[in-house]
């Protein structure tokens, strides 16, 4: 059994839980000070680090943690560059001994840290996160895990932003709390995930069906952004290649689209709109104009799209060649007159739903847009 003094994320007793898979109840702790050290916020990270500095950090003493309780925190702070040293901290006035997760990553210390407010911020999509991240314990290397890590966090903002309510209607009055005697067994898990799930659901006659077994693929909410200039009357449209289509065996696997991308951690929809344009078309794009907030394909995934009509200046020298090269895209931005979009609509040569859903939207407001411009 071992002693481990937590000062940092840890403490956050939902977090603790989530990654060691218990309930707080069942987990021996104590408020806890290891001398001659402080706590630091890190530059750019959501994450701490402890210095040996005047001062006293405060954290938790947590007691005769199994060998898989400090595996389960070896494994969950492997993926910050830690490792356990040993120290005495002070429990209740009297010194214990103990161990604590530094790292010499060369972090950069950029001021106090405080707890309060990271929970704030970051405490639910931590825990999600967490929760998805440590269900590969004694499953998938920590390695592995890592590379999923921007992921993970991804599919969490997911969960955090459909835990905001939804604006859908239904009529049914059907909630998510009809949907009993779930179970789920993730299938596949690298980059994107499939889940498979046994359920049984409402019916209309208010009997409950019979269990039954549906995949659904996990992705993650994106954005959709169709850049229009309302003075010169145009859009700005990307194309690149698109493994979807090509695996179903279109000759065409180049797509047409709009602007778009997944939105990662602690980054509002509208920030995501705004970054994505400046990474895949060199746009700094004025102001948004939501079109619709609606699943992709709801039968067979969690794929939610935010889409907008951005107000954009588009002169005929914006077009290039762009994309992030650690992320191999290569993507070509087009210019195309309303008239010549509408006609493309109109003949059926825009395959991507959601820019055909844009341009719909676009030829309704148009006149609303250009009058403002």
């Amino acid at each position: 059994m071992k002693n481990l003094f937590v000062y940092g994320t840890l403490r956050h007793v939902p977090l603790l839980e989530a990654v060691l898979g218990k309930a707080a109840a069942e987990i021996e702790m104590a408020p806890a000070t290891l001398e001659g050290h402080s706590v630091f916020a890190v530059k750019d990270q959501d994450f701490p680090i402890i210095k040996e500095r005047e001062g006293a950090a405060q954290g938790l003493w947590l007691g005769n943690l199994s060998a898989t309780d400090v595996a389960r925190l070896e494994f969950y702070e492997g993926g910050f560059d830690y490792d356990l040293a040993p120290v005495e901290v002070s429990v209740e006035g009297a010194n214990r001994p103990a161990q604590v997760f530094k790292s010499d990553a060369g972090w950069q210390p950029d001021g106090p840290w405080s707890l309060e407010n990271w929970a704030q911020i970051y405490g639910a999509l931590t825990v999600c996160s967490a929760t998805e991240e440590m269900s590969y314990f004694g499953v998938k290397p920590r390695g592995e895990v890592d590379g999923m890590l921007p992921m993970i966090k991804a599919r969490a903002i997911a969960q955090q932003l459909a835990a905001q309510g939804s604006l859908g209607e239904s009529p049914g009055g059907m909630i998510r709390a009809d949907v009993r005697d779930v179970s789920v067994t993730r299938a596949y898990a690298k980059y994107f995930t499939l889940d498979d799930y046994e359920m049984s659901f409402r019916r209309y006659d208010g009997t409950q069906s019979v269990a039954v077994q549906r995949a659904v693929f996990v992705a993650t909410d994106a954005v959709i952004v169709l850049p229009y200039d309302p003075v010169r009357d145009r859009v700005l449209l990307i194309e690149q290649f698109r493994p979807g289509p090509f695996a179903r065996g279109d000759d065409l696997p180049w797509q047409l689209e709009p602007i778009a991308g997944r939105i990662d951690a602690n980054e509002a929809p509208q920030e995501t709109a705004r970054r994505e344009a400046q990474e895949e078309a060199g746009l700094a794009l004025g102001a948004l104009h939501e079109v619709s907030k609606s699943y992709a394909s709801p039968g067979c995934s969690t794929e939610f799209y935010h889409i907008y009509i951005a107000i954009a200046d588009l002169p005929d020298e914006v077009v290039g060649v762009s994309g992030l090269e650690q992320e191999a895209e290569d993507i070509r931005s087009f210019l195309y007159s309303f008239e010549d979009l509408m006609q493309m609509t109109d003949e059926m040569k825009l395959v991507n739903a959601p820019l055909v859903l844009a341009s719909l939207w676009l030829a309704r407001h148009r006149d609303r847009l250009r009058a403002s411009a």
